[in-house]
């Protein structure tokens, strides 16, 4: 793989056994970067850190739970302890019932909050100091146009409106030590986010959406790789990108 934009950076990418984390692991990989993956689902993370290999990029398998913090934790570790440094913290990890409150279990409401919220904050608890120390480093969480623009779908609503708000929070509190903080807000996107669903809420998600061209994973990873090469002087704070016929 030739030099790229990123080459010699270190990226951590949550949730990159499918979707955008995938798109966004080969992204940062086709620009040089040596790219961590962590998901839960290690063959899928095998079979895609082959396919960086194969390209001539770099890049590991993590299995880890990002909202089990023991896991979250050591899951940076070993990036820090491997590699001496970590360049980027791609959150992109979450899930999501897009229900009203009432057709949403306290179980669900439960799982979002662990996976929506607290995997975003495990892992940037571990990664935190050592961007401090190094000077530089970029987080960046993939949050929800839901987040923003509120519908009836509650509980995924709060918790990605949560993160956006702790993105900006966080971006004003670190900037001043070199770090930069962008947080992505993508509207529907075709990824198998729909498939972790109850068959009721899936086939409503269906319906909603009907025969709209959604965004491709790929369009996500573009923003991301977007933001992560500007200037460091340059910190594109929020990126929110909708399909064209979504309203």
């Amino acid at each position: 793989m030739k030099q790229g934009r990123l080459a010699g950076k270190i990226a951590l990418v949550t949730g990159a056994s499918s979707g955008i984390g995938e798109a966004a692991a080969l992204a940062l990989a086709a620009e040089g970067a040596r790219v961590a993956l962590a998901a839960r689902r290690l063959p899928r993370l095998a079979d895609l850190a082959d396919r960086i290999r194969r390209s001539g990029g770099t890049a590991e398998a993590i299995a880890a739970d990002v909202a089990d913090e023991a896991q979250a934790t050591a899951m940076v570790r070993h990036v820090l302890d491997t590699h001496g440094r970590l360049d980027m913290l791609l959150a992109v990890a979450g899930i999501g019932v897009a229900a009203p409150y009432a057709d949403t279990t306290t179980a669900e409401c439960r799982a979002m909050v662990d996976v929506n919220i607290l995997g975003f904050l495990y892992p940037l608890a571990a990664a935190l100091p050592a961007m401090k120390r190094q000077g530089s480093g970029h987080v960046v969480v993939v949050s929800s146009g839901t987040g923003r623009y509120i519908h009836p779908s509650t509980v995924y609503s709060g918790t990605k409106h949560a993160v956006s708000a702790m993105a900006e929070s966080l971006r004003r509190e670190v900037g001043a030590a070199g770090i930069r903080v962008t947080c992505v807000e993508p509207g529907a996107v075709r990824t198998q986010f729909t498939a972790q669903m109850r068959p009721a809420v899936r086939d409503a998600v269906a319906r909603r959406l009907g025969a709209m061209e959604q965004l491709e994973g790929e369009d996500v990873a573009a923003a991301i790789l977007y933001a992560v090469t500007q200037p460091p002087r340059v910190n594109v704070n929020i990126l929110t990108i909708y399909p064209t016929q979504q309203a």
